[in-house]
């Protein structure tokens, strides 16, 4: 068995877990996280606790004194002013562009901005400016509509904060069939998220929903219920049920195995051994 923790650089922000090593911080606590810029401050939002497996994952550097503590704050306060003065010169220079994050690696006096924008910007005179305003190395990174999201985090529809700016790490392909095989209106504004690309959570469900299918009756078939014959219309994954539009009029809505034949044949064969 090991130990794992959880940290977050900012207040609600994206979730990184670590092996506690020796220490033993508490929720709140601000801890030193090993990244290739050095050691960085973070707060502890699960304590350490034991997992069933053990987990490579990267140690602790320690508990934050206060000298990294003043130092993580300065780096905070450069971050704001590095904003500031991008958001000005990006107006000076008339550029669509918006800026979405800014780190800032003291130990290499660099500055990365990330911004996003509608197409290619040539901003080389931008950078000149930076620069000299900043006294600093500056770098510029354009990001699509998911890396933004995750950058300036937010709520979902769901009433959660944004998947990809808490846990996930990496971005899977979604699609709009996995939307109609779950049955959901195929309406942008039902199904897209706060990127405005389709939601990542469509992933999450979908093999449930692919192999539920393969196992109940397909729209259209024939069935025999417990109120008589009819003729599959619906299927509710959830719930595990069917709904049917019997011959006699009327609809019913039956557990998925009562209507399915491999069902109905074994408790023909063997008997109905659940009875």
């Amino acid at each position: 068995m090991g130990m794992m923790m959880a940290v977050s650089f900012t207040r609600y922000g994206r979730l990184y877990y670590l092996d506690p090593g020796p220490y033993s911080p508490k929720v709140g606590d601000k801890v030193l996280v090993p990244t290739d810029a050095g050691a960085e401050v973070a707060e502890c939002i699960w304590a350490p606790q034991y997992v069933s497996e053990d987990v490579d994952l990267p140690v602790c550097a320690g508990m934050a004194g206060e000298e990294h503590l003043a130092r993580d704050e300065d780096n905070r306060r450069r971050r704001a002013e590095a904003r500031s003065i991008a958001k000005r010169l990006i107006r000076k220079h008339e550029l669509p562009m918006k800026v979405i994050g800014v780190d800032y690696l003291d130990r290499d006096n660099t500055y990365k901005i990330y911004f996003s924008a509608p197409h290619r910007v040539d901003f080389r005179a931008l950078v000149r400016d930076l620069a000299r305003a900043m006294k600093a190395r500056v770098e510029l990174r354009q990001v699509g509509p998911r890396d933004e999201a995750r950058l300036q985090g937010g709520i979902g529809p769901c009433g959660r904060d944004l998947c990809c700016a808490t846990f996930l790490k990496d971005f899977e392909p979604v699609s709009v069939r996995m939307a109609k095989e779950q049955d959901l209106p195929v309406n942008p504004l039902r199904i897209a998220g706060a990127c405005g690309r389709l939601m990542c959570c469509l992933k999450y469900e979908h093999p449930l929903y692919v192999e539920a299918h393969n196992r109940m009756p397909r729209l259209g078939a024939r069935v025999q219920t417990e109120k008589g014959a009819g003729q599959v219309v619906g299927r509710n994954v959830p719930s595990d049920t069917v709904t049917v539009r019997l011959d006699d009029g009327g609809r019913c809505a039956c557990p998925s195995a009562s209507v399915c034949s491999p069902r109905k044949q074994h408790d023909r064969h063997y008997g109905d051994t659940l009875g």
